[in-house]
């Protein structure tokens, strides 16, 4: 099996992130309730009532960043730089409802930091395209004109 690194800046920022979201999706699928102590949510020190659905959210989430972050490992082993761009407004997207959540005092401080990854991340992958686009338009060679 040949492990196919990244060939981009984008594709970094891509591999980083999808690294980093399938680790803590594994966190949350062997150890819910240290996901949620390292987000700020309070674990309760006993056992939780059956209308506390807590642990299936985190399950679900979990789940799901862990296939994100598969997804993103091989978008970046494939350079799909269409994909970098499609992640870059949504995960914009979810910077904001996240820092809402905070603001509002729907979700505790510690979420604000899911926030502030995401929009980072936002942020690094969109600027790694743009360096990639402006540096490629300056090494294209200038287009000749015939006599």
């Amino acid at each position: 099996m040949v492990i196919r690194l990244p060939r981009s800046p984008s594709g970094w920022t891509m591999a980083v992130f999808g690294v980093l979201a399938a680790v803590l999706g594994a966190v949350g699928l062997i150890s819910p309730d240290a996901l949620l102590k390292a987000m700020g949510f309070a674990a309760p020190a006993s056992g939780r009532p059956a209308s506390d659905y807590t642990r299936t959210f985190i399950t679900a989430s979990s789940m799901a960043a862990v296939n994100m972050g598969v997804y993103y490992v091989l978008a970046a082993a494939a350079d799909w730089r269409a994909f970098f761009r499609w992640t870059v407004p949504f995960r914009l997207l979810t910077f904001a409802v996240f820092t809402t959540a905070v603001v509002s005092g729907r979700a505790p401080s510690g979420f604000l930091g899911v926030g502030l990854w995401e929009g980072t991340g936002a942020v690094v992958t969109g600027v790694a395209l743009r360096y990639e686009t402006v540096r490629a338009r300056r090494s294209a060679p200038a287009p000749t004109t015939a006599l």
